[in-house]
């Protein structure tokens, strides 16, 4: 039985918690966690969970092939076979190869054994190699789920940067690290509301991205302040203006303090 850290403790509880919460509604299978939990622990607290772990090796990280060959008769049966070099893998085990901008991307897959874990992993090797100078880069992906295809490991693991991105998003423009609230309820419900609004602005953004393809969180923000703007000001007057001079009151005003200049149609629907 291994013994958490208490970083391990904490996350296994807030994910016991979260999966409480959800109550099977969204099934959930995989944790992805960074380098940092690319270990044995990790991989144990996962599987307390009941989910398969999916995470990076360090680069140098000593790999071994399964023991193939016969028994030797006497004592435990062998686990380890030949010391795994990344960068001269059998052919056999080679899944893609692209080329782009003068970089060659090799995918390799294997079943592996490390020595400070207690299963085998399901090994994702990348190699990276500058066609020009022939230099050479490579990273060690690997999942507990012995089953999952290569290209599957590898974009669930670079799923994890979009989280990094939202939570980025979340404290630039929606005030995640800016709220001086202290009691648990109100910091939940700040918190949340940050991260919904990431959501329902990438999604607004989407559709406004059809017409106007440069356009940015900024530029949204700056839309939607100044047609608050427009509509306050509108209020104020004895009369409302004609459609057309209402028009080009509103273009002008929601074009004020964007990043990415409007296009010939400034209205955004």
């Amino acid at each position: 039985m291994v013994e958490l850290t208490p970083e391990l403790r904490r996350i296994q509880t807030l994910i016991e918690q979260l999966l409480t919460r959800m109550g099977g509604v969204l099934p959930l299978t995989y944790l992805v966690v960074d380098g940092h939990f690319g270990n044995n622990n990790a991989l144990q607290m996962a599987r307390q969970c009941n989910l398969q772990l999916i995470s990076k090796l360090r680069a140098d990280s000593a790999l071994y092939l399964p023991y193939t060959g016969p028994y030797a008769g006497k004592g435990p049966h062998r686990i380890y076979g030949d010391k795994i070099n990344p960068r001269a893998l059998p052919a056999r085990f080679l899944r893609q190869i692209t080329v782009e901008d003068g970089i060659e991307t090799r995918s390799y897959q294997l079943e592996a054994r490390h020595r400070t874990f207690a299963q085998a992993l399901n090994l994702v090797v990348i190699v990276k190699t500058n066609l020009t100078t022939q230099a050479q880069a490579h990273v060690l992906l690997f999942s507990s789920d012995l089953r999952l295809s290569f290209d599957l490991v590898s974009d669930y693991y670079q799923l994890r940067f979009q989280l990094e991105f939202n939570f980025r998003d979340a404290k630039q423009y929606w005030g995640l690290e800016d709220f001086m609230i202290t009691s648990p309820t109100a910091v939940t419900n700040a918190a949340n509301l940050a991260l919904f609004m990431v959501n329902l602005v990438e999604r607004l953004l989407q559709d406004r991205r059809q017409r106007h393809p440069a356009i940015s969180v900024l530029d949204l923000k700056a839309h939607c302040r100044g047609t608050k703007y427009v509509e306050e000001t509108i209020k104020l007057l004895p009369e409302r203006p004609e459609p057309v001079i209402l028009e080009r009151i509103f273009s002008k005003v929601v074009g004020l303090g964007r990043i990415h200049a409007l296009p010939a149609d400034p209205v955004l629907a």
